[in-house]
């Protein structure tokens, strides 16, 4: 099976204790996940360097993102010109809930009844893309 990259735009350098970021193309950081048979294999912090721009900050993360390879973004909110350039850059993409831990939000996907969307939602991109 191959390996699964999963970005998950964040306000730190916390890794999975992180907390997911109500913004994307200005969000400080991206914990990138990387999984394979259902496990996490790595986890890396990325700042995001375009994060400080005034303007354009979305574009400029999906070519990060792009470049790192990522599969699937697990967002609380993308716009619709950025939702385009993931598309057009095979990157699926996932709304999650605000102010909560990366590794919540990972591990409830696939566990949590409370959460039945999102965990469908995660599992189709995660079947599809495997």
């Amino acid at each position: 099976m191959r390996r699964l990259k999963i970005a998950i735009p964040t306000k730190d350098h916390m890794a999975l204790e992180d907390t997911v970021s109500e913004v994307f193309g200005k969000a400080k950081t991206f914990t990138i996940v990387e999984c394979e048979d259902g496990k996490i294999v790595n986890v890396q912090i990325v700042d995001n360097t375009a994060a400080s721009y005034d303007y354009g900050s979305g574009p400029i993360v999906v070519k990060i993102l792009a470049g790192l390879k990522v599969d699937l973004v697990l967002a609380v909110e993308i716009g619709p010109g950025v939702s385009k350039m993931l598309e057009h850059n095979n990157i699926q993409k996932v709304l999650v809930e605000s102010g909560r831990k990366v590794k919540d939000i990972l591990e409830e996907s696939l566990t949590d009844q409370s959460h039945r969307r999102q965990r469908y939602a995660i599992k189709k991109e995660l079947s599809r893309l495997l």
